[in-house]
């Protein structure tokens, strides 16, 4: 297992902070819009992770927590887009289902782009995955700028990600040869990940699978 985050309010006590903060600053349910409430019960319920798992065509393991729909999607997007970091515990209490069985290596999160980084003020990724308790390990950059990727097939997403991440060698030097798992949002076509684990193996890194918050529904495979 990763090595875990620091201490964490226990959940009665979270709770009682968001309802009285819900009266300061009202919001609505990230999954369903109802008010005072910045992610409702049933919503919550609805995240509870249901692991899914595919292999890459390059043979790299992803673990995905939920599926990329209905609620899991908003939720997610509004974590992503909206600047709603609050909903990054609930996310990130689903990825922690993700881990590999037995797996102990390091979690390396997909880095966020500075474009990304200088939009919403945070990295997703890094942020749920320390809610999920574990601590991630900053091993990979970005190596060059790419376009955005929602508008691309398979083979534009691949070709777009190409040589785009590389390793820091000051971060890798304090690996101390422990194997990695990568860490990300969302798993489409698996392009992200593929480039992420290419620059790791690249630089001799073993990588023991990947772990992402949700699966796009067309194309996770059936559960674990």
């Amino acid at each position: 297992m990763p090595v875990p985050a620091a201490f964490s309010l226990p959940p009665h006590a979270r709770r009682a902070i968001e309802e009285a903060l819900a009266v300061v600053f009202p919001v609505s349910c990230a999954g369903c819009d109802l008010a005072d409430r910045d992610l409702c019960d049933r919503c919550r319920g609805k995240l509870r992770a249901s692991v899914h798992v595919r292999r890459l065509s390059r043979g790299l393991e992803v673990r995905s927590a939920l599926v990329f729909d209905d609620v899991a999607a908003r939720v997610i997007r509004s974590f992503k887009e909206d600047g709603r970091t609050g909903l990054a515990r609930p996310l990130g209490i689903a990825l922690r289902a993700a881990w590999p069985t037995g797996v102990d290596a390091v979690p390396v999160p997909v880095p966020a782009s500075r474009a990304s980084l200088r939009r919403r003020g945070y990295a997703p990724v890094v942020l749920a995955a320390r809610r999920a308790g574990w601590r991630p390990f900053p091993l990979l950059s970005v190596a060059r700028a790419t376009a955005d990727q929602r508008a691309l097939t398979r083979d534009e997403r691949a070709e777009n990600l190409a040589g785009a991440m590389r390793v820091n060698p000051r971060a890798a030097g304090r690996l101390g040869g422990r194997g990695v798992v990568l860490v990300d949002d969302v798993v489409t076509t698996g392009a992200t990940l593929e480039e992420a684990a290419r620059a790791l193996r690249a630089d001799g890194i073993i990588v023991a699978g990947a772990v992402t918050i949700a699966a796009t529904p067309r194309r996770h495979a059936s559960g674990a």
